[in-house]
């Protein structure tokens, strides 16, 4: 999985591509989480439309986000679902509790 990050003003914006699966994908991701939040950029945007696949590891990576953040005074919302990630958030019922956006734009003028 590669991750790289921008910045839309105060929004982090982080982009994820390939396999958001258990193992390596997932400390990278919880590692770049946690180095944005050291340095007081506490509003995420996860980029999930290159995400080709995820699993159970991955799912429990995105609330470990989130709910790391939030318990930082951040919040990270997700934008661009594919439809695959999409439906298996449905399934699990997880779509409940992240904030989600079709794409970008919305979710950065979200954080406004």
């Amino acid at each position: 999985m590669q991750i790289s990050e921008r910045t839309s003003g105060t929004v982090t914006i982080v982009d994820l591509s390939g396999a958001l699966n258990l193992g390596q994908a997932t400390e990278r991701l919880h590692d770049k989480i946690n180095s944005l939040l050291q340095q007081d950029r506490k509003q995420i945007i996860l980029n999930l439309g290159d995400v080709t696949s995820v699993d159970s590891g991955g799912l429990g990576e995105l609330v470990r986000t989130h709910t790391t953040a939030k318990s930082r005074g951040g919040a990270v919302k997700i934008s661009n679902l594919p439809k695959r990630v999409h439906d298996l958030l449905v399934m699990t019922r997880l779509v409940t509790i992240f904030d989600t956006f079709d794409n970008e734009a919305d979710a950065v003028k979200s954080f406004l």
